[in-house]
């Protein structure tokens, strides 16, 4: 998830691009870059690190001009690097190309244009798009981007400059977000609002598969094959400080809500549709080896050792193969039995955990292969490991992770069927079905976050409790796990989490008329069992909220409320059951006045022990 900014006027366009990246760094943090047409050519300039780093290029560099495209990249193919950093040129270095989102196709594009004669100068994606349009380009810059598109499969928003064509920048999207901004004599391009909020509030949204065309005093739209389109101009009405966050109040609530595409971007070339096979692009261990090893060990801390709780149900269900977890930090101090016969999992969104780190050297150094799941390209857990298996959950600011989470669930589901897949132990009946429900996970997200309204109500009425018990059977153990951590995090409220059989040994004592109780109960082998813990709970004047599937007619007869999500396998419900979770947290820390984003005494990344 990058952050692109365009200019077209009659002002430098230099330091408005520059304080437009300010705006999105949120969006990519990697390494950054400015294109601007000065003097006839473009003048390109660009850092690997954060923003800063091209500031301080630019101090004793900046070129004039008064048309040109800036990039703040989220690294997903290659490396943070200069070669990689945006933005990409040609080879004549006479078109320059910014992108958002993630070309599928680009391998087969680079080969046939390497055929072609065409030389390449970085390890991305984007470069083929550069390329493309030189080829198409016989001095109409919008059809040779129309063509160009044409070509690209996968998600995109790109913006390109020619030399030849000085008065225009052309771009267009699919997937990935594109906004232009209307001034008076002049034009804006850039992923999101912010990046030229000060200087206008009039925004067209650009639709998918749609190319826009700005000069300094129009802008322009149309259809891939042609055809004009017509755009309603809109009124921004948020302020700065809100606008950075897409009109959300916070990071948090705007990363929950784009859960949807997160996960459907993770599943982008794993799982072209439920009668294919899954696809693990990045996972380098041969058949041969997957039906040899007899243990798998997952490794991880905080949220992400929730996930692999459910990674452990899953592939000791689906595989048939016996898993073992360890908290990163205990498994570094310990002497664990592994060899080369153990698959090691390590978890981390950052991929600079600490803990997780040695972790991961330590199963390595035992003859383990390693494979890590992690949401950033380049960090050390991703460098260290033989295979990478990335969320594509882009960048995560608050604190509490929420898209981070269930993107490594995705990532884990997908792992668990591929490895039944590969040794045989699934029928291609269970297996499809199992497919069709995960492919339907991202819609099913959708509806959450579109209804929610007894998640609210439950905010409100028990945001000032004393605290909070989690309960939850099977996978969803780890649900109760993940939302007590939730409401700790962010609403400072003790909250503890359990084996919903293990209330009676000890935590139903903590239960009274101050403490709500939060169970999971999603329709599965233990369902049943899951009743009669919320009767316990009951017997005891305890109010309860269940996480419960549609439909469900018997739930309403146990728990206060009911939080309903749509039905899928058990296996797959903790995605399902984290929103309801997550919204919970967020509206109780909100009804308490905390600060959301940035919780006290806690960190994005634990980089140290």
């Amino acid at each position: 998830m990058c952050g692109i900014v365009g200019y077209i006027g009659t002002k430098s366009a230099c330091p408005i691009l520059v304080e437009g990246l300010k705006r999105l760094e949120y969006r990519g943090y990697d390494s950054a870059g400015v294109a601007i047409l000065n003097g006839g050519r473009i003048e390109i300039h660009k850092a690997a690190g954060k923003l800063r780093a091209l500031e301080a290029l630019l101090e004793s560099c900046a070129p004039e001009g008064l048309i040109g495209l800036g990039h703040t990249r989220w690294a997903t193919h290659g490396r943070p690097s200069d070669e990689n950093a945006h933005p990409h040129s040609d080879c004549s270095g006479r078109i320059t190309v910014v992108h958002n989102g993630i070309i599928e196709n680009y391998l087969a594009l680079k080969e046939q244009l390497i055929a072609a004669g065409h030389e390449f100068s970085s390890e991305t994606d984007t470069e083929v798009i550069a390329h493309l349009v030189e080829q198409s380009c016989n001095g109409d810059l919008v059809s040779a981007v129309r063509q160009a598109v044409a070509q690209l499969e996968g998600s995109f928003a790109i913006a390109v400059i020619a030399q030849d064509d000085p008065a225009r920048i052309v771009a267009a999207r699919r997937h990935s977000p594109l906004v232009v901004g209307v001034g008076v004599g002049e034009n804006f391009l850039a992923s999101d609002v912010p990046a030229f909020l000060p200087y206008t509030k009039n925004v067209y949204f650009v639709d998918d598969d749609t190319i826009a065309v700005l000069e300094r005093d129009h802008v322009s739209f149309s259809s891939l094959d042609g055809q004009p389109v017509e755009r309603e101009i809109y009124e921004v009405t948020w302020d700065a400080a809100m606008a950075e966050r897409g009109g959300y109040e916070h990071f948090m609530l705007k990363e929950i809500n784009e859960q949807p595409q997160a996960l459907r971007e993770t599943m982008r070339e794993r799982l072209s549709s439920y009668s294919a096979g899954i696809e693990l692009p990045g996972l380098n261990l041969s058949i041969e080896y997957l039906r040899r090893i007899d243990k798998i060990t997952m490794v991880a801390c905080g949220t992400a050792f929730h996930a692999a709780m459910v990674g452990k149900y899953a592939i000791e269900a689906l595989v048939r193969v016996p898993v073992e977890l360890d908290v990163a930090s205990e498994l570094r101090y310990r002497d664990p039995i592994i060899d080369d016969r153990t698959l090691a999992i390590v978890i981390s969104q950052s991929g600079e955990t600490a803990d997780t780190l040695a972790g991961l050297r330590e199963a390595r150094g035992k003859g383990a292969s390693i494979v890590a799941i992690t949401n950033v390209v380049g960090s050390s857990v991703a460098r260290e490991s033989e295979s990478v298996l990335y969320t594509f959950a882009g960048p995560e600011i608050a604190v509490a992770s929420t898209k981070a989470y269930t993107t490594q669930l995705m990532v884990i589901e997908l792992m668990a069927l591929y490895l039944a897949q590969a040794r045989g132990a699934l029928d291609e009946t269970r297996a499809r079905e199992l497919r069709e429900l995960l492919w339907n996970i991202p819609q099913q997200v959708e509806v959450i976050l579109g209804d929610h309204p007894e998640a609210l109500r439950c905010a409100e009425k028990y945001c000032n409790h004393n605290g909070f018990l989690y309960m939850g059977r099977g996978p969803n153990l780890a649900s109760a796990l993940e939302g007590a951590l939730k409401i700790k995090e962010i609403a400072y409220i003790h909250a503890e989490g359990y084996a919903a059989g293990e209330m009676k040994h000890g935590p139903i004592a903590m239960i009274d008329p101050g403490v709500a109780t939060v169970a999971v109960a999603v329709e599965g082998r233990t369902y049943d069992k899951v009743l009669s813990n919320i009767l316990e709970v009951k017997a005891r004047q305890g109010d309860v909220i269940a996480i419960a599937y549609e439909h469900d007619d018997q739930i309403g007869k146990y728990a206060d409320h009911v939080i309903r999500v749509p039905r899928t396998n058990e296996l797959l419900s903790p995605i399902l059951a984290a929103i309801p979770l997550q919204l919970l947290a967020y509206h109780v820390a909100k009804n308490r006045g905390h600060e959301i984003d940035q919780p006290r005494n806690l960190a994005k990344s634990v980089t140290v022990e």
